[in-house]
Formats: C-alpha cells, structure tokens, sequence
C-alpha cells in the first residue's frame, strides 16, 4: 500500500494523539517504577566533612584513582557512579580527624600511592622543566618572530630604496592603451 502526504500525515496525527500520558503514576503504558535502591548503589547521608571548604581544598590537589583525571572531590561530586572517590574522601576525612595538617595528608596519599595521586607535579627537580618549558618556548617564539619581522622589513626598505625611481609622467604603456585610458577617465562623471 502506497501513502501519499496527506494520507501519511492523517496516520501520523492519529497515531499521536493515540499516546495519553499517565494520570496517575503507574497507571499507564509506561508501567510502574521501581524500587530506587535497585537502581544503582545506595548514597550515603551528606556529613558536615562532606562539604567541609578545608577537606574540599585537599581533595582539589589528590586526583582520584578511577582514571577519570578529575580531583577527588569533582569526581565524588559530580561521577555517581565512581567507587573510588567516597572511600578517598573517607580516608582524607580520618586522617584530618587524627589531627593531621593538610600538606601531613598529602604526603601520607603520595606515600601511599606514589606522585600520580597530585593533580599538579611538585616544583622541585626534573618536574621544574614542565613548568618552566612552555614559558620559554614562548619566550624565543616571540623573539625569533622579532627579529625575522625586522629582517624583513629591512630588507623591504633597502629593495624599496635601491629601486629606481618612476619619473613622473612616464609611463609604461601602449598609445592604444594610453587611449583606452583617457576614454574611460571621460566617461566618468565629474
């Protein structure tokens, strides 16, 4: 069977109209919801240290071991789905209540995990080179820019300078060409 436009738009606007949405929760083609606890892991209760600013800024340094690449307190905040972060923050939280300071804490994650766990390499050693690097490659981009600009417009100026100079009034041109000039400079209007 072969449906032209109208008879298709006929069968699309019955059929949706055909599609009630549930007046009742459960009560309709879309079924009953489940359990919410069958959905996925259960959360635990929000604490006080869950939003403490001084355990968030420690988090902010440590980068969690899912493989995400986010810090722990991003990815516990913004992953559900992680596994690794809560027990990361449970840890940064029992540590901080044993009265360690926060760089105590952040040595007891290196040690325990190697340097991979800060998000940002310490400023000693070999890592100097990764922060120092891009600097100076930017540094002697722009001076070679500088100096290959200057070149440049030196030479342009020596070139333009040992140009002879075009008298005026000579030019380079055919009297047919000459002609053709002075036609089309007339028809212009004054």
């Amino acid at each position: 069977m072969t449906l032209d436009r109208r008879g298709f738009l006929v069968a699309a606007a019955a059929t949706v109209g055909a599609a009630v949405q549930d007046s009742l929760a459960g009560s309709g083609p879309a079924g009953r919801v489940a359990d919410p606890a069958s959905a996925g892991r259960a959360m635990s209760v929000t604490t006080a240290a869950d939003t403490d600013a001084a355990y968030q800024a420690i988090e902010k340094q440590l980068k969690c071991s899912c493989g995400c690449g986010l810090d722990i307190y991003t990815c516990r905040t913004t992953d559900f789905n992680c596994t690794y972060s809560p027990g990361l923050h449970r840890q940064v939280v029992a540590l901080a209540e044993e009265g360690k300071t926060a760089q105590q804490i952040i040595d007891a994650f290196v040690a325990q995990y190697g340097q991979q766990v800060l998000m940002a390499p310490p400023r000693r050693g070999f890592n100097l080179v990764g922060y120092l690097l891009p600097s100076l490659a930017v540094l002697v981009a722009a001076a070679f820019l500088i100096v290959m600009l200057r070149r440049w417009t030196r030479a342009a100026a020596v070139e333009a300078a040992a140009a002879p100079p075009v008298p005026r009034g000579s030019v380079d041109a055919s009297p047919a060409e000459l002609e053709r000039l002075r036609r089309e400079l007339e028809r212009l209007p004054s």
